[in-house]
């Protein structure tokens, strides 16, 4: 059995499973983050983005800043996508301004190759440090969220070396060469199944795969070269640990077009940005699976009275088919760096006021 202390508020899980909840839960994407003046003072001290993710210590100390503020009623582990790639041997960086880069790029049949095979516990165990200290912290306050970037998120940035706006080396390889990406997705999937079962392991309640970038393909090519692959990774996924089912969460970027096909990836959740209609989306997945999101980040930038509108105007949207649970307000994305803090707990506050109808 588990050595962690009884968890106190499980809406959020609750919620996940389309059980009965009291009042809405809500946690926020990049919810440890850059708007934090606590976060920014914690980054200047352990000195840069990746010495801050690999010391359990300051990951743990990010993750519980926004928890102080606010009534939120799920933490996530303070990480990145991109330590995939990086225990991979691409040598990830950053350059001030320009967002992550890799040393090395994968854009062949030798470089796909040259891929080791790595053992999670070891090559990342800073992460699973990282989660079971952050679980021990929270003492049961609320549930711990792990995560992963999507496999054709993680190629991308693996075939770029870093971000991209067009995605032409990924995408080339993906039209003129699509065998050489499906071995690399399939590598890249394997990996991940390893990566969130640690997580899992090591004590995370729940977790979410972040498909940054699936909403950029085609309609075919979504459900080939990502939603797929998700699939994969779900199917092999622990689904319950220490007696307690493990919910998944899938949340596609642009990707609210493929709800259908995504209800049968075997995720508990499905997110949404703020681009699709939440009570569109309800009726679509007709209660097959929860739903998170989606308000616009940028939302945030407006007066308290706006948000309070606009998160007023989401969830009555979210229960506008009669169900009364099986939905977490969220962001549609991250919030953002320039957001005054006091209006994220505009935003939290009003999702716990709000009456769900019964």
């Amino acid at each position: 059995m588990s050595n962690f202390p009884i968890l106190k508020n499980d809406r959020f899980l609750r919620a996940l499973n389309r059980q009965p909840i009291d009042t809405t839960p809500v946690w926020m994407m990049r919810q440890a983050g850059r708007y934090l003046p606590e976060y920014r003072a914690t980054r200047a001290t352990a000195g840069d983005f990746l010495s801050l993710c690999k010391n359990a210590d300051f990951a743990c100390e990010v993750t519980l800043q926004p928890l102080r503020r606010y009534e939120l009623d799920a933490a996530i582990l303070f990480s990145d996508i991109l330590t995939v790639p990086d225990a991979l041997g691409l040598g990830l960086y950053f350059e001030t301004g320009e967002g992550p880069k890799f040393q090395k790029t994968v854009r062949t049949e030798q470089d796909i190759a040259n891929l080791p095979k790595i053992d999670v516990k070891s090559d990342l165990g800073y992460v699973m440090n990282a989660v079971s200290t952050i679980r021990h912290a929270l003492n049961g306050q609320v549930p711990l969220i792990g995560f992963t970037g999507s496999p054709w998120t993680l190629a991308t940035y693996m075939i770029e070396g870093g971000s991209s706006k067009e995605y032409r080396h990924a995408k080339h390889m993906m039209y003129a060469q699509p065998e050489l990406l499906h071995a690399l997705l399939d590598h890249v999937s394997d990996v991940v199944i390893d990566y969130l079962n640690a997580q899992i392991d090591a004590g995370a309640q729940a977790v979410q795969i972040f498909d940054s970038w699936g909403g950029t393909l085609a309609h075919r090519e979504y459900v080939e070269f990502s939603l797929n692959y998700m699939t994969k990774i779900i199917n092999g996924l622990k689904r319950e640990h220490d007696g307690q089912k493990v919910p998944v969460i899938m949340f596609t970027k642009g990707g609210g077009q493929w709800l259908e096909p995504m209800v049968a990836s075997g995720a508990d959740a499905l997110g949404l940005d703020w681009t699709t209609p939440l009570d569109v989306a309800r009726k679509t997945v007709a209660g097959r699976v929860a739903l998170q999101g989606n308000l616009d980040p940028a939302t945030l930038y407006g007066s308290p009275q706006r948000i309070q509108q606009a998160v007023k105007q989401m969830l009555d949207d979210a229960y506008s088919t009669g169900e009364n649970t099986g939905y977490v307000a969220n962001l549609g994305h991250g919030i953002t760096q320039w957001v005054d803090p006091e209006h994220a707990k505009v935003f939290i506050d009003s999702v716990h006021q709000y009456q769900i109808p019964r």
